[in-house]
């Protein structure tokens, strides 16, 4: 298992002074030893504040069809470029998504294969 199948939220979570985060990392690297590799784990307070509806849209669309560029995946989904760049923004700053680089064009992709929240409890 290498540290790139399994990943965190780098910056929303650091406020907890690092002791959830590396809960979260031991909970990604468990699932990974289970067989579920390629897992992102976030907080739940980071899944309220980022999850919304629209961008869980942007990830299951990145998901099902990564698009050539920011503006292909707008248009896939009826969306204005300005409001998915806005998204897209947010899930990069939560290190939900890269961006990868074709000439001018800016390629969304996920980070990992799968997105967890941690349990609540």
């Amino acid at each position: 298992m290498s540290e790139s199948s399994v990943g965190t939220t780098p910056n929303a979570d650091a406020s907890d002074g690092g002791d959830n985060t590396k809960l979260r990392g031991e909970f990604a690297r468990s699932l990974a030893r289970g067989g579920m590799s390629g897992v992102q784990v976030i907080s739940w307070d980071t899944a309220q504040e980022v999850l919304t509806p629209m961008r869980r849209e942007l990830i299951e669309q990145l998901r099902e069809s990564p698009p050539d560029s920011v503006r292909s995946l707008g248009r896939d989904l009826g969306r204005d470029k300005g409001q998915v760049s806005r998204d897209l923004a947010i899930l990069a700053e939560h290190g939900i998504i890269r961006y990868d680089t074709d000439g001018s064009a800016k390629k969304p992709r996920l980070t990992q294969d799968h997105l967890v929240v941690e349990p609540v409890v």
